[in-house]
């Protein structure tokens, strides 16, 4: 059985299970979207969820180190 609600792939919001886009890649990987925004952020203007103060994976003061 699957999940019903998956994360965002680029703003780790939920995305409900017949709502969203997702997006399979030519190497296999599974890419879920909740808007347009996220997609058009992530695939057309390339940049980095960390750096949006307005996604969930937002990092204050920069990004971090592991």
């Amino acid at each position: 059985m699957s999940l019903l609600v998956k994360p965002c792939s680029f703003c780790d919001r939920p995305v409900a299970k017949g709502s969203g886009t997702m997006l399979v890649k030519n190497d296999g990987t599974v890419l879920w979207f909740c808007s347009a925004k996220c997609k058009k952020n992530m695939l057309d203007l390339k940049r980095d969820p960390r750096k949006l103060k307005w996604t969930k994976k937002y990092v204050k003061g920069g990004i971090r180190k592991k």
